[in-house]
């Protein structure tokens, strides 16, 4: 292997290497750097999450700017204000001996003003958001006509989080004859039709296979019915004493329920999405840094942020909506040479899922089953024996050690040992000794509720009628999201959907159906009634056919007109455009729905907390309920 020196980097960019530690290049460092420092050339690098990166490119063009001109040269777009001001503060540290280097992370949720006087400085590099960006470019309060070299870094996330427009307006007010260099994790259509558009001949090197995931992560799988997820989520974290991980919702609003959950559970845990302020997700991350986080509840979007090297388990709580995306989650664990976990709790309906996946990282899932009562006992009785096994001795201790000793005169070794494990052992002892097995397999019988519900068919469910279906843009997936948003219920409160071409079916619970038909009546989505009622939905695959209860229900107040217009504004969470984090006083897109009767639900907006919460230390677990 080669080392820097080989890779004919200057003199005052190795001695911030050597003061960062670094010894030889990663795989996509050793083969990017020599192309981008010897030849003027558009670059498309395939690497995973964790590979280095951002040296690939930053060593390059810290080289190649004049750091005696105030004219900004360097562009490097990235899809979060985490990872911009990550990559801003790497490129600062590689380049502390070049004298008059001037880099400015430019995102939301700061000061423009500040940022704009930054740049007026004189900024050579400007990391940004392209929110952000193109903001200040329509403000006029950046020039990048002269821009020599841009990085669209986490191409693929930028382009799934619905940046294109931005991104191709900002590339087009820079200079034809610019070098532009593009890095991914995954290579999906809408990142070639970038490097189609704006990139001349590209050169591209690829580390391991496209969109494969890195080597140093193993891929497991626990099959649970889906009301179990979170009991599941638990066993697997008490399994693991020394977990440090980052566990993955699709929703924010189920991002903050695990973590509230995980917390008054007893575990040292915290939520980071886009619902956070910018000082809300700093003192997240920091206190995830300082491990007095151990497990972080985060949504895809805000993880894009998280640069920790000593992350254990990442817990797949739900699959995202995009198969890719499972790369970038992996990615989170088994950085810079270190090993890692990926983990994935499933219900049977999603287990072909995982088959995509497989074929797009090019690596197999190993099912496991997720630890009995008594197996996670042993495991934390020998965790603590370890842990004191291996504590230094505070002789400071000394002194009371007369009177421990007359305390325990006639207890023998063995008794005193027991007693002391006991005060741990009995704790886990008594919550687990009637646990129940959450594994089930392929074969168990009934489905497990219709495509992530109930297993059981239940005499005490509700069948609803809804007239919205694929017309209106829903998937089974979409209209159970819009459901448990606008009814405030938990994701398994709604099971058994099943989506027509212009109405659907749903089940509840009996003791949710006042709940369900009261938020109904005269409910309006832009203008058009969208109707619920009480039914006996006799197989689901009749098409139109339905034998409906109708003393149950709010009356059809568009004529029978189900089809509707076909939605541009899909339920909350799943346009691409409106998962952006860039600026969280104005690119936070999520769809609010309209109504007016909003003075009768308005104690729904109670459901938006301003304030999160989170753990300092572990505190006792006697309070878990499973």
């Amino acid at each position: 292997m080669s080392t820097f020196q080989d890779l004919g980097l200057n003199e005052d960019l190795l001695k911030g290497i050597a003061d960062l530690g670094f010894e030889t290049p990663s795989e996509v460092q050793e083969k990017a750097i020599p192309i981008l420092l010897n030849q003027e050339t558009d670059l498309v690098a395939l690497a995973q999450t964790g590979t280095g990166k951002t040296a690939a490119f930053g060593f390059p063009m810290l080289q190649k700017i004049d750091v005696d001109s105030r004219t900004t040269q360097g562009l490097i777009l990235s899809p979060t204000r985490e990872l911009c001001l990550q990559i801003a503060n790497e490129m600062k540290a590689y380049g502390k001996y070049l004298k008059g280097l001037n880099v400015v992370a430019i995102y939301g949720g700061s000061s423009i003003t500040d940022q704009a006087r930054e740049v007026k400085r004189g900024a050579q590099i400007i990391v940004a958001t392209p929110g952000r960006m193109k903001d200040m470019i329509n403000r006029r309060l950046v020039d990048i006509t002269k821009i020599q070299y841009s990085v669209l870094d986490e191409a693929d996330e930028m382009l799934n989080m619905g940046f294109k427009e931005d991104i191709t307006d900002i590339l087009a007010g820079t200079p034809e004859d610019k070098n532009t260099w593009l890095f991914s994790a995954t290579m999906p259509k809408e990142v070639a039709s970038i490097a189609r558009d704006f990139m001349n001949s590209p050169q591209e090197i690829t580390v391991g296979h496209k969109n494969q995931s890195t080597d140093n992560v193993s891929h497991e799988y626990y099959l649970v019915n889906a009301r179990d997820r979170y009991q599941a989520l638990k066993r697997l974290a008490d399994a693991n004493p020394d977990i440090f991980s980052v566990i993955f919702c699709r929703t924010k609003r189920d991002t903050q329920k695990v973590a509230e959950n995980l917390i008054e559970d007893g575990y040292s845990a915290g939520a980071l999405h886009g619902d956070l302020s910018q000082n809300q997700r700093d003192i997240v991350m920091k206190q995830f840094r300082s491990r007095q986080i151990q497990m972080l509840v985060a949504t895809d979007v805000a993880a894009r942020g998280i640069d920790v090297d000593d992350i254990t388990h990442v817990i797949n709580y739900q699959l995202s909506d995009e198969i890719e995306t499972y790369t970038h989650r992996s990615g989170r664990t088994g950085r810079a040479g270190k090993t890692g976990v990926s983990m994935v709790i499933v219900s049977k309906s999603e287990v072909r899922r995982l088959k995509s996946i497989e074929r797009i990282i090019n690596q197999k899932f190993e099912l496991k089953e997720i630890p009995n009562g008594m197996e996670i006992c042993e495991v934390q009785l020998m965790s603590l024996a370890n842990k004191i096994h291996n504590t230094e001795i505070n002789h400071e201790i000394d002194k009371y050690l007369e009177d421990i000793n007359t305390l325990f005169a006639d207890t023998s070794k063995d008794e005193l040992i027991k007693k002391f494990f006991s005060v741990e052992f009995t704790r886990f002892f008594n919550y687990y000794q009637k646990s129940k097995n959450l594994n089930v397999t392929a074969g168990d019988s009934g489905r497990d509720g219709g495509r992530e519900g109930r297993s059981q068919s239940s005499g005490s469910a509700t069948r609803y009628f809804i007239n919205v279906g694929e017309k209106d843009g829903y998937d089974w997936m979409k209209l159970k999201d819009f459901l448990k948003e606008v009814l405030d219920l938990g994701r398994d409160d709604v099971f058994k959907v099943d989506v027509k071409e212009t109405f659907s079916f749903f089940n509840t619970e009996k003791e949710h159906q006042e709940k369900v038909l009261a938020f109904f009546t005269d409910y309006k989505d832009n203008g058009r009634f969208v109707n619920v009622e009480v039914t006996e939905d006799r197989g689901g695959s009749r098409g139109g056919g339905r034998d409906r209860n109708r003393g149950g229900g709010g009356r059809r107040r568009d004529g029978g007109n189900s089809g509707g217009r076909r939605r541009d504004d899909k339920p909350r969470g799943e346009r691409r455009s409106s998962r952006r984090s860039d600026d969280s006083s104005s690119n936070r897109s999520d769809r609010r729905r309209s109504s007016d009767s909003g003075s009768e639900r308005s104690s729904r907006s109670n459901r938006d907390k301003s304030e999160f919460k989170t753990s300092h230390s572990r505190p006792t677990r006697s309070r878990r309920k499973e």
